[in-house]
C-alpha cells in the first residue's frame, strides 16, 4: 500500500466470512496504520462489565458513583485485555494521553476517576484490550475481502448503540450488511 492508502482513522467493518472468529460482526475504528502495522479498537463489542465494576477492582475502599454502573466497558480486541485504553475526543489530557487524529486515547487511570466524578470528557468510550496486525497483515486481510473500510464518524462511535454501530458505519458506504454474502473473491 502507498502511504495515501493507509487507513488511520478509519473503520473495518468485519465481512460476514469472519462471523465465526472474535472479529465476528465487529467494527473495529484503526487509530493507526503504518508500513509497521496496524492498531484499533473493537467499538461494538459490550464486555458486560461497567465502569463501576472496574473501579471497584482497582479501589476496593472506595465505593463507585451510581451512575458508573450505566457506562459500558467494550472488548476492544483480543491484544492486552487487561490493559484499558479510553477513546474521546481531543481536548482532555491526562497522564498518558496521546492524539490519534481526531480523538484522544488516554491509557493511565486518571481519566477512569475524572470520568466518574464528572470532570471527564463528556463523549468516551472505554475498553479493555486493542486489535493489532503485523506489517503487511492488515493489507493482507484488505485483499481477501475480510473487512471493508469506511471514514470514522465521531457519531457513530459515542452516539451510536453498540446492536447498531457496524450497520451504521456500512450505510455511510450505501451498503446494507444483510445483502452481503458469507463467500468473498475476487473479480
Amino acid at each position: 500500500m502507498s502511504v495515501h492508502s493507509y487507513l488511520s482513522d478509519h473503520f473495518l467493518i468485519a465481512m460476514p466470512s469472519l462471523a465465526n472468529s472474535f472479529f465476528g460482526e465487529s467494527l473495529i475504528y484503526l487509530f493507526e496504520h503504518s508500513a509497521e502495522g496496524a492498531m484499533g479498537i473493537v467499538i461494538n463489542q459490550v464486555s458486560g462489565l461497567s465502569l463501576a465494576e472496574v473501579l471497584e477492582q482497582l479501589h476496593p475502599e472506595q465505593l463507585a458513583a451510581a451512575h458508573t454502573r450505566d457506562i459500558p466497558i467494550y472488548t476492544g480486541g483480543p491484544v492486552q485485555m487487561e490493559h484499558g485504553f479510553v477513546l474521546h475526543p481531543n481536548g482532555h489530557n491526562y497522564q498518558q494521553t496521546a492524539t490519534i487524529g481526531a480523538f484522544s486515547l488516554t491509557t493511565s487511570r486518571d481519566i477512569l476517576s475524572s470520568i466518574a466524578e464528572g470532570t471527564g470528557p463528556e463523549k468516551h468510550l472505554i475498553a479493555l484490550g486493542y486489535s493489532g496486525w503485523g506489517a503487511g497483515q492488515l493489507e493482507g486481510e484488505l485483499k481477501d475481502n475480510v473487512w471493508l473500510s469506511c471514514p470514522a464518524q465521531p457519531s457513530i462511535i459515542f452516539d451510536t448503540p453498540a446492536d447498531e454501530k457496524r450497520a451504521a458505519a456500512a450505510a455511510t458506504l450505501g451498503i446494507q450488511l444483510s445483502q452481503l454474502s458469507h463467500h468473498a473473491g475476487n473479480a
